[in-house]
């Protein structure tokens, strides 16, 4: 409800005589007892050159009621502002039932100052072919996901990209393997063949320990790989196409599409410009014969761009790649949604492209996460301990499914099993995205799929209960009467309604998802708790008996049930309408 922040906002200027474009923190006082809004008066006293409880009574006593605004008080340095509840409530929901699904999105794109809509590359998933989606992967999956839901809601252009694992010395370990023991053993990539490409890698590192020989192997076959060798490449391809088959299966499942795919790949051919560029400025060296850029001065290891051998590294392709990208979108931000482990990587090769000068320096920003870990311990793909996420996904829908049977007989078994998918999914989703992202995620079945606490399907639940309250009552909540809700629950409730829109652009400032995670369940404990108050006191009751206030506390519920789906829906869930 920007209008009525607008209006705090202009009451502070004005009675301060401020510039018109000065800005004003807005917050909640501790205690809802104190009033709607509270707003610090610190900030002004430095450049006004007076005390900020001085500055809380200057306020007050310029203030006049109206756009919304009820009263003004002085708490010490803070002015407590309270709405014009009537007015505040008929606006509120006036306006979540005009936007619908778009409540809480910007009314209008993101631009710069000369107009041209601001666009944001947002790298996430980015598997490495030859192996299955793990668990694991769903972080950076989902973290992006909600991300590029999350700006485009703010109104920004944007291009989910994903940049595929399809290159570097590991493949040549692959190729190496194939020819060991894959060819001669007639392994058949017809079916499962991602389990046995990756059969074959972990094996060959396995047999790497006991043979060091396969290293130079490994390596032979990559430099024939970069070489354009044709039995080398026929067999990179071939395992390619049947990673990225499987890769589709299970993104079409959690609902995650890319509007670009690229695979390291891609840059074979621009990675010696890149390299020439940057030589050309002056910024790369010789160091045992690796082509490197010193970073000493930024108490950071040198940036390895090209081994002895010739080989290229992550950090070349990644510099060719931003480059790429900045070319094909202009982009003002690109975000890489990849582990913290990684976050030497990117500080080194984000400081190579600030000395290079490139236009999109200082743009580039790494969006690290935490790891998983099931029972303390952090899983690989390639070290052959992993939980798959397709398994992770089936077995939470089976166990959903198998509640749902129990607790509603009467849901037809196809609409059982959808359900169970969106729960069961939801779940996962839920638990990955609801913790600060930097943090590590420890996997617990019983917690993630309980239909009580902090855990998507109590969120999914609490949507299906509102959807159920609204159908059994019959009452049509067009024409209702905002004023005629009254009591302190219902204004609580509505007053978070209204912040959704300052989360998404929080969630979105910061680059965490686990603030839309955090509101949904948040809304959800505000709804039960007033609609538990109705259980005690029948008057208190959703669909009490005087129909004009049923009404009005319907219409509510209905703000409740489409903001909760909005929210869920910007992190990658439903929103069931039965469970």
């Amino acid at each position: 409800m920007s209008s009525f922040t607008d209006a705090v906002r202009a009451t502070i200027v004005r009675a301060l005589d401020l510039p018109a474009d000065t800005k004003v923190a807005i917050g909640t006082p501790p205690d809802p007892a104190m009033g709607d809004f509270a707003v610090p008066m610190f900030p002004f006293a430095k450049v006004l050159r007076n005390a900020p409880s001085r500055l809380a009574q200057q306020v007050v006593d310029a203030f006049d009621p109206g756009n919304g605004l009820a009263s003004a008080e002085a708490s010490g340095p803070f002015v407590n502002f309270r709405l014009d509840r009537p007015v505040f409530l008929t606006n509120l929901l006036g306006e979540i039932a005009e936007r619908g699904a778009t409540f809480g999105h910007a009314a209008r794109p993101a631009v710069d100052a000369d107009g041209r809509q601001l666009t944001v590359v947002i790298d996430y998933s980015s598997p490495n072919i030859s192996k299955h989606l793990a668990y694991h992967h769903i972080r950076s999956t989902m973290i992006g996901k909600a991300l590029c839901s999350i700006y485009a809601a703010l109104g920004w252009r944007v291009v989910g990209f994903n940049f595929l694992g399809d290159w570097g010395t590991t493949h040549g370990m692959l190729i190496a393997a194939w020819k060991m023991w894959g060819e001669p053993e007639g392994v058949d990539l017809a079916e499962d063949g991602v389990t046995k490409l990756n059969a074959l890698y972990v094996r060959y590192r396995e047999a790497l320990k006991e043979d060091p020989a396969l290293d130079v192997l490994a390596r032979e076959w990559f430099a024939k790989l970069e070489g354009g060798d044709v039995e080398a490449r026929a067999l990179w391809s071939r395992f390619r196409e049947i990673s990225l088959a499987e890769f589709e299966e299970v993104f079409s499942r959690i609902g995650v599409t890319f509007d670009a795919l690229y695979g390291e790949s891609f840059y074979e051919d621009r990675m010696d410009p890149v390299l020439a560029d940057l030589a050309a400025k002056g910024l790369t060296t010789l160091s045992d014969g690796a082509v490197v850029v010193e970073l000493a001065d930024e108490q950071m290891p040198p940036c390895l761009l090209r081994k002895q051998d010739g080989a290229t590294l992550y950090a070349t392709r990644d510099i060719a790649s931003a480059v790429h990208r900045h070319e094909e979108w202009s982009f003002d931000r690109a975000l890489y949604v990849v582990g913290k482990g990684q976050t030497l990587h990117f500080r080194q090769w984000f400081k190579v492209v600030e000395k290079a000068g490139y236009p999109f320096a200082g743009r580039l920003e790494h969006v690290a996460f935490g790891q998983i870990r099931f029972g303390g311990v952090k899983t690989s793909s390639r070290g052959g301990n992993v939980t798959l996420l397709h398994e992770v996904l089936d077995r939470a829908a089976d166990q959903i499914e198998a509640v749902i049977t129990e607790k509603n007989t009467d849901m037809p078994a196809e609409q059982r099993r959808e359900v169970a998918r969106q729960v069961g999914y939801g779940a996962i989703i839920f638990a990955d995205l609801s913790r600060e992202r930097v943090k590590d995620v420890e996997f617990d079945w019983e917690r993630l799929l309980a239909f009580e606490g902090d855990t998507g399907p109590y969120c999914q639940y609490q949507h299906a209960r509102i959807a159920s309250i609204i159908r059994k009552s019959g009452v049509e909540t067009a024409g209702a009467a905002p004023a005629l809700l009254t009591t302190e629950a219902e204004w609580q409730v509505a007053l978070l309604l209204s912040q959704f829109p300052e989360k998404v652009r929080h969630a979105g400032a910061r680059n965490e998802p686990h603030w839309i995670a955090g509101y949904a369940l948040d809304l959800c404990r505000a709804f039960s708790s007033w609609y538990a108050k109705g259980n005690k006191d029948p008057a208190l009751k959703v669909n009490c008996d005087d129909p004009e206030t049923a009404r009005a506390r319907l219409a509510l519920a209905s703000a409740v049930k489409q903001t909760l789906a909005n929210a869920l829906s910007l992190i990658g869930m439903a929103a069931p309408e039965a469970m």
